[in-house]
């Protein structure tokens, strides 16, 4: 795998965007009360322990943890308990956490080291593994009789936890289903515009200077 040309910038950019998650979890609830800040307070606790959990997964598996993994980690605890951030609690967040670091570290080194797919960000099996499982989870952790894991209460008119995770896994086959149309007919139409596809001594030689004819950097020596 490639690591970022500068882990510097990648730990001060992952802190901003943990920092900005707030306001976006938290800032759903379109108001500064409870909901808010335990949205944020949920948000945080995932956060913390995926990032944890990545590196517990990458010690076992690797011999060592890495700042990277941290980073991912991080972005994993995010992206699960977004859907689920207005509905659970802290308890709950913790597992949620505890699942995306796990479930997400499987899926990222899957999707590399066995179908060897070039996704460079991570973000299916970070951000679309992720969603799918926060999506899921929160049917499960918004029950109001989990205990200590117990959340804020299912949807009006749903009684059931059974109830509440059928339609949770309806959003997110209609979400795939939606979004794997709309994507296609894009990438369709850009081929038969502009084409999609560079071929591979351009992709060998670099886009930013087959296509702008430029470099990132001019090193000399």
């Amino acid at each position: 795998s490639m690591m970022p040309h500068n882990m510097t910038m990648t730990i001060a950019g992952a802190g901003m965007l943990w920092v900005g998650w707030f306001g976006f979890n938290g800032g759903s609830a379109l108001a500064a009360d409870g909901s808010a800040a335990m949205a944020m307070l949920v948000t945080h606790i995932s956060a913390a322990t995926g990032a944890m959990t990545w590196l517990v997964r990458e010690w076992i598996k690797f011999g060592k943890p890495s700042a990277l993994g941290a980073v991912t980690g991080m972005v994993a605890g995010l992206g699960t308990i977004t859907p689920a951030s207005g509905f659970v609690g802290p308890a709950g967040a913790l597992v949620i956490g505890l699942l995306a670091g796990i479930i997400c570290f499987s899926a990222t080194n899957y999707l590399k080291q066995v179908l060897k797919i070039d996704d460079s960000l991570d973000v299916f099996p970070v951000h679309g593994i992720g969603g799918i499982l926060g999506t899921l989870l929160a049917g499960i952790f918004s029950s109001t009789s989990l205990g200590v894991f117990s959340g804020y209460g299912f949807a009006d008119g749903i009684t059931s936890m059974g109830g509440q995770l059928w339609v949770q896994f309806i959003g997110v086959v209609v979400t795939i289903v939606f979004t794997a149309v709309v994507t296609f007919g894009i990438l369709k139409l850009v081929d038969a515009l502009i084409g999609l596809r560079v071929n591979k001594e351009e992709e060998i030689e670099g886009l930013d200077i087959v296509l702008h004819e430029e470099r990132g950097y001019n090193e000399i020596g």
